[in-house]
């Protein structure tokens, strides 16, 4: 077959779509194409098919604020995403390709008693798995963020802070694109303009996977949709415990260094970043009605504002260049879903809110082991669907009731 990799290309397009496959990934996100990337690089299995509806890295992975952390309240998810984050550390390096990470910190702020109680309990629970996080005393949350207004006459007085030095930002495009390219580089196909339009049972198996350019067989299937997973799990009359919200982020004009840390308000709702080209880039708590329509809206743009110039005065007059929205699936613990479902051949990586794209690396190194040898790593165990009945959540609220 001839090269349809053309000049400048970072994966060959225009491939035609097989009729069977070892695995299929219905998803080109992250997190589809890092499973594909770590199923060939670590297992050797390159039959797979990568499928996307739209353009890749069209969801949630291009619609974030790329931020990656691993300051969690409970030792299970501050151990997943700690994993995660050293993965992100050699990244570049693994692809060969530069994600432009770079190690800020994030300042989680206290506007209360109760807020530096639950950031103390958070910092023991990283301390104790040896990640850096601590709290620290407004003095040093004046000098470490000078332009923040830390006087009491103020909605909520700044009291302290959660430090996370380990707390980074990236290129998230660049994430999608190295993993692709990756991918493709080991016989991975990646199909975009491919909608899966139905999936097929027969006893407890997906036998045919329905596409906006065909019917394809696969011996295993993984959705990993974020926004969308309910929507391809009821293709195979599954429910999943969790609901589908919208969020929302916005860029502004580039200013002079203003901050170093990402600094979040869980109070305020809100979370902030600087780029490395100047831009604030902001973002706040999923709305709080489920539902599909990925809009931004008047009222966001209005709330957070005020809340960022009550934070940092200096930047009353900068302009707001563009916003964005995504979808996101939230469990009712705030956990994901990552497991074997009923049907014994079809696998789910869903229910991430609004912190998917931090996990990817390790997602992509545990499913691909789960699809290639049939066993859930240690990992990812405690995230498994059988948690709901059991009585055995992970709560992850105290942590991530921020969107960032």
């Amino acid at each position: 077959m001839k090269d349809l990799l053309r000049p400048g290309r970072m994966w060959r397009t225009g491939l035609p779509l097989k009729k069977r496959y070892d695995v299929v990934i219905i998803g080109g996100g992250v997190q589809g194409l890092a499973t594909a990337y770590y199923l060939a690089k670590n297992h050797g299995i390159t039959d797979v098919a990568v499928l996307e509806k739209s353009y890749i890295g069209s969801g949630g992975s291009g619609r974030n604020t790329a931020i990656v952390r691993s300051n969690y309240r409970t030792p299970e998810g501050a151990s997943f995403y700690q994993a995660s984050l050293d993965l992100y550390d050699d990244l570049s390096a693994e692809l060969d390709f530069n994600i432009m990470l770079t190690k800020r910190g994030v300042l989680s702020l206290a506007h209360s008693e109760r807020a530096l109680a639950t950031a103390t309990e958070r910092a023991s629970v990283n301390q104790k798995l040896g990640i850096d996080s601590r709290v620290i005393g407004l003095d040093e949350v004046r000098r470490r963020v000078p332009a923040l207004n830390t006087s009491d006459d103020v909605t909520w007085p700044v009291m302290g802070a959660l430090l996370h030095p380990g707390g980074a930002i990236l290129r998230h495009d660049a994430v999608v694109w190295g993993y692709g390219r990756g991918a493709d580089r080991r016989g991975v196909e990646i199909h975009p303009f491919t909608e899966v339009t139905g999936l097929d049972t027969s006893g407890d198996r997906v036998t045919k996977i329905r596409t906006s350019r065909g019917d394809i067989e696969a011996g295993t299937v993984l959705s990993a949709t974020a926004g969308w997973s309910s929507g391809i799990c009821k293709m195979v009359g599954l429910r999943l415990p969790m609901k589908t919200y919208v969020l929302q982020a916005f860029v502004t004009e580039p200013i002079r260094p203003l901050l170093v840390e990402t600094v979040v308000s869980t109070q305020m709702r809100l979370y902030v970043h600087q780029t490395t080209r100047g831009e604030l880039v902001a973002g706040a708590e999923a709305e709080p009605y489920p539902t599909y329509q990925g809009r931004s809206t008047l009222t966001f743009i209005e709330s957070i504002s005020r809340y960022l110039v009550e934070l940092f005065p200096a930047i009353r007059d900068v302009g707001i260049l563009r916003t964005w929205s995504g979808l996101c699936d939230v469990t009712p613990d705030y956990s994901p879903i990552i497991d074997r479902t009923p049907l014994s051949n079809f696998i789910v990586s869903a229910g991430w809110g609004t912190y998917g794209f931090k996990a990817a690396p390790i997602v992509g190194v545990t499913v691909a082991k789960m699809i290639a040898t049939d066993r859930v790593d240690p990992l990812i165990e405690p995230f498994g669907l059988q948690r709901f009945t059991t009585d055995r959540l992970v709560s992850e609220a105290a942590s991530a009731a921020m969107s960032h």
